[in-house]
This record gives C-alpha cells, sequence and structure tokens, in this order.
C-alpha cells in the first residue's frame, strides 16, 4: 500500500462530466487521495482533469467497474475510506437505440462494485470498519414523471421510464438491498439535471452553443415544454462532498437547484446569451437557428426536485441561479473552443494519450 498521510477516496466514472467536477474540488481541497476508476468511455475525458492530474493526492486507474478482479486490486492497495459511485452510462438518447451498455454498466457494474466494496469493508475493523461509506450517486429520473405542479422528494414511488432510468432504478435498488442485507454503509443522492463547464456536447446545453456558433440547427424536442430542474454541476459537487463527509448510513438525498425551465426557455435564454457574448455576423439572433423535430419516444414531461431535505438538515444550499450558471457556462465553451474542438473531433482521445502517464509510467 502506497505510503500516505490523508485517507483514500475512489471517485468511479471521475473522467465524466460530473465526476471529473467532484474530483477537482476533492484534490485541490486537499482532504484526501483521490484514486480516479475510469473505464475511458466515449464520454471519459481526461483533459477534464488536466488541471489535477499532476498533483500527489490524485491517481487514475483506467478500469471498468465490472472487473471484480482489478476493483480488489485497487481496494487493496488503497485501502479507501469511501466509494463515491458515478460511473453510469447516462444519456437517455443513447440508451433508446442501445439499451445493452447500459444494463452492462449501470446495473452489472454497480452490483460487482457493490460486492468488491463489501469485500474490502468487511476485511476492515473498528473506526476504519465503521467509517467506510459506499456513495451512490443517481438521478431523479427513477421517479418517472410529474404533471404540472408538486416535487420528488426522497419518499416518492420509482417509475423509470427509459432504459437510462430503469437501469439507474436497478441500480438504485442494489444499494439499498446491499445495506439491508449485508450492513453495507451505503449512501444515496438522487439529483436533477446538471449544467455547466466539461458537460460531453451531446447533452442539451453543450449541444445548443455548440451548434449556434456552428451554424447549425439547434434541434429541440416536440414543441420544446418538456420541464427539466436545472443544477449547475459545481454546486452539484458540493453537495455531494457534503452528504459523503456527514450523511448517516442509509440515508438518501435529493438535490436539486429549485431552477425549473422548459427545454424551450433553456435554448431561448441560450440564444440571448450568445447574441449578447458572440453575435452573428449577419445581425440576426441564433434564435432563427430553432427547428423542431419529432419529440423522443416515451419523453417525460417534467422532472422538479425538492431538496429541502439537504438544506435543512446539512446546510446545503445552491451557489448559482439558473441566469448566473448558464453565463458561466456559455462564457466557458467561449472560452475553450480548443476543448470543445478536441471532444467534438475525438481529438481528446489522442491528447489522453500525448499528455497522460499513469502512476507506473505507462502511457495511455
Amino acid at each position: 500500500m502506497p505510503q500516505q498521510t490523508i485517507p483514500s477516496v475512489f471517485v468511479t466514472g471521475g473522467a465524466g462530466f460530473i465526476g471529473s467536477a467532484l474530483i477537482r474540488l476533492l484534490v485541490t481541497e486537499g482532504k484526501y487521495h483521490v484514486v480516479n476508476i475510469d473505464k475511458l468511455t466515449y464520454a471519459g475525458n481526461l483533459e477534464s482533469l488536466a488541471s489535477v492530474s499532476k498533483l500527489p493526492n490524485y491517481s487514475f486507474h483506467q478500469t471498468d467497474i465490472c472487473d471484480r478482479a482489478t476493483l480488489d486490486q485497487l481496494f487493496a492497495k488503497y485501502s479507501p475510506v469511501g466509494t463515491i459511485h458515478l460511473a453510469a452510462e447516462s444519456h437517455v438518447d443513447r440508451s433508446i437505440h442501445g439499451p445493452g451498455d447500459f444494463i452492462q454498466t449501470n446495473i452489472n457494474g454497480t452490483f460487482t462494485l457493490l460486492e468488491a466494496a463489501r469485500a474490502h469493508w468487511m476485511s476492515l475493523d473498528g473506526e476504519k470498519k465503521s467509517g467506510f461509506r459506499f456513495h451512490h450517486v443517481s438521478t431523479d429520473e427513477v421517479f418517472g414523471s410529474l404533471g404540472d405542479s408538486g416535487l420528488f422528494t426522497e419518499e416518492n414511488a420509482y417509475q423509470p421510464n427509459s432504459p437510462y432510468s430503469a437501469s439507474k432504478a436497478a441500480s438504485d435498488h442494489l444499494v439499498r438491498a446491499w445495506h439491508h442485507t449485508y450492513g453495507l454503509p451505503t449512501i444515496m443522492t438522487n439529483c436533477s439535471n446538471n449544467y455547466g463547464p466539461y458537460q460531453f456536447p451531446e447533452k442539451l446545453i453543450p449541444l445548443m452553443i455548440h451548434n449556434a456558433v456552428s451554424g447549425k440547427p439547434l434541434p429541440i424536442y416536440g414543441r420544446g415544454d418538456n420541464v427539466r430542474d436545472w443544477l449547475y454541476v459545481d454546486d452539484h459537487a458540493r453537495a455531494l462532498s457534503l452528504v459523503f463527509e456527514h450523511s448517516s448510513v442509509g440515508e438518501t438525498w435529493n438535490i436539486g437547484g429549485n431552477n425549473e425551465k422548459t427545454n424551450l426557455e433553456v435554448v431561448d435564454t441560450l440564444c440571448q446569451l450568445l447574441d449578447r457574448h458572440r453575435p452573428r455576423t449577419d445581425g440576426l439572433s441564433y434564435a432563427v437557428q430553432k427547428t423542431n423535430v419529432a419529440d423522443r419516444p416515451g419523453h417525460d414531461k417534467r422532472y422538479a426536485i425538492d431538496a429541502t431535505k439537504i438544506q435543512r438538515e446539512l446546510g446545503w444550499q445552491p451557489l448559482e441561479t439558473f441566469e448566473t450558471g448558464l453565463e458561466k457556462t456559455v462564457r466557458w465553451y467561449l472560452d475553450n473552443p480548443e476543448w470543445v474542438a478536441h471532444v467534438v473531433s475525438g481529438e481528446y482521445r489522442n491528447w489522453m494519450a500525448r499528455n497522460y502517464t499513469d502512476r507506473n509510467g505507462v502511457q495511455l
């Protein structure tokens, strides 16, 4: 086991959008040696971690969470105080066209990770055993679709409607079962839609920014009246850190930004920001690029999170409003065209090969 003066924590899926935001926060704070476990599928991008990748309290292992043998080796090597599990296939559209990967990673992968974590936890004793935490990060989509009123609370029944949300619901149930059956000290969080810097441009906000400045259509499903609650990714990362460190075992927490917007409202606001920060050369608004397309199959009407519990019991509040967060997001994408270009072209994989060497001196 490496000689360390601070405890280790595992973050699975740490090269993804939310995972990389959490790792940047944890590594910068310096309380943990953060071990990033990521398979590096298409959405895994180590370029998002360039600012912390050379720091001594960060390590990366390219590992599939379905690989039990390697997980056991990593638990033995680092003896982490906990695991924050974000590794998942996460795009609804992809789950509709290819659900198999979602079943494999989100269900089988979570099962494998739970078993590896349970074996490690069982090997501990005293304060190390009582202090271990398995923090599972999930989504509000497991609750299904809301009507025109009401909010998702931690007590809502699960009613997933897409292959993605069904696979996440299954993983949530596994985590709950491993706590109640085996006593594994688990915590669970369910978040609303995240946005912010470093998000893979298949998602709504970065897709619209990229398409707008590239002169491409801005596709809006149906009438654009589907409602989502938007959460700035750095606010989410702070909440995850807070829950990991202060939640009681067996608790679940909803994390939301209290920013309900229709998809059309989001696109219109983006167009207004882009009109101000990067005007079209013809003087027209980017709104002329909006185009309605056929709605997604089974498209949930509305999600909205009640985050009262985490605000009341842990004192968390989002620092960003939708307006301030979206302003920061737009400016980041406009100021970082190289990152966006690398992702769109696939060059980010070559960047990783050129710039990243693992702890054993092996280049990716």
